[in-house]
């Protein structure tokens, strides 16, 4: 791989990217070049391939971004992993945030379907965090990977033996009272709760593999208002939707944690349903626990959802006007 600046004025600049194998290209530009399509259209630069040849012409700025966005995706294919228009979108993010790393350093998680790899320098300090520390809390909006990244690192951790079960954890019905309401065992009372973490199950593990270790245990759906008592002694466990506990809730699960064990705490709270008054378990635990040893927080916002575009903004737009309703202005 050989990087030539052929133009050396301010603007437009001309760059040209040498690759060293021709038969990655189509995996690297896509189908009818729609990788490169994205890139020109997210960075307002043109990209133009001869032979193995890549040149980008534009601002000087984007071309530098667009630079990055190529030779991280390159990297990517040479290892053997796929391209597509996600990737894409993540490398863009990657090199728009600063993070100039080379994909092959990137943190994964392997499960029996995919791979895994961060989407956004956030998302890198999330599964980093996860792989070092025994307590990791992620906070911030919807479809920034909180729960989907916790559920497969977990999965990782199951099948390579390094816990014995998996624990799945969520406020559904306050102090569990409703529960008794709902029709069917434990796990059909809170299965409509947990969809996002079925979904991520089934994203890591063959649907038969998923029902067989729900069966034997090695995968436990646990109400919060059940966890009360229990050391969970290796184990990964995850709470979801945490803004919804109270102080006290948050403090019983989080003592919980026995040898060998590993837990993920997700919420958002922008999202806290809890009645008037009462103060989120999460945001609590964010002021008790700050600056305590292996416990880290992961802050996302909204440059790191990665579902569609138009979500981002919704995130953007509801927070902007918070913060204007907010006589401190959010702080």
């Amino acid at each position: 791989m050989r990087v030539r600046q052929v133009s050396k004025s301010a603007e437009p600049v001309s760059v040209q990217l040498d690759f060293d194998d021709n038969r990655l290209l189509p995996l690297l530009y896509g189908a009818h070049d729609k990788h490169l399509a994205q890139i020109e259209q997210r960075l307002d630069v043109s990209l133009t391939s001869r032979g193995n040849q890549l040149i980008i012409s534009g601002p000087a700025e984007g071309a530098e971004l667009a630079r990055r966005t190529m030779l991280r995706l390159y990297q990517r294919v040479k290892a053997g992993q796929p391209v597509d228009p996600g990737e894409v979108d993540a490398a863009l993010r990657m090199a728009v945030d600063g993070d100039q790393g080379p994909a092959g350093d990137e943190p994964t998680i392997k499960t029996r379907k995919k791979r895994i790899s961060a989407r956004t320098p956030m998302q890198r300090r999330y599964i980093e965090a996860m792989q070092r520390n025994e307590l990791v809390l992620g906070l911030g909006p919807a479809g920034t990977g909180k729960t989907y990244l916790a559920v497969c690192f977990a999965v990782e951790m199951l099948i390579t033996g390094r816990v014995d079960r998996l624990i799945l954890s969520r406020p559904a019905v306050e102090a569990g009272e409703r529960l008794g309401f709902l029709p069917g065992d434990m796990r059909e009372k809170v299965d409509p709760y947990l969809r996002p973490i079925y979904d991520a199950l089934y994203d890591a593990l063959p649907a038969d593999q998923v029902m067989k270790k729900l069966e034997t245990g090695e995968i436990e759906i646990a109400p919060l208002a059940f966890m009360r008592g229990r050391t969970l002694a290796n184990a990964f466990v995850i709470l979801d939707e945490a803004q919804n506990t109270t102080p006290i809730q948050m403090k019983m699960f989080l003592t919980r944690l026995g040898e060998n064990s590993r837990m993920v705490v997700t919420g958002d709270l922008s999202q806290v349903d809890l009645p008037k008054g009462v103060k989120s378990g999460l945001r609590d635990a964010a002021d008790t626990l700050d600056g305590i040893e292996s416990v880290s927080f992961i802050h996302f916002t909204e440059r790191d959802v990665v579902r569609h575009p138009l979500v981002a903004r919704i995130v953007g737009a509801y927070e902007r006007r918070s913060r204007a309703d907010t006589p401190d202005g959010g702080k």
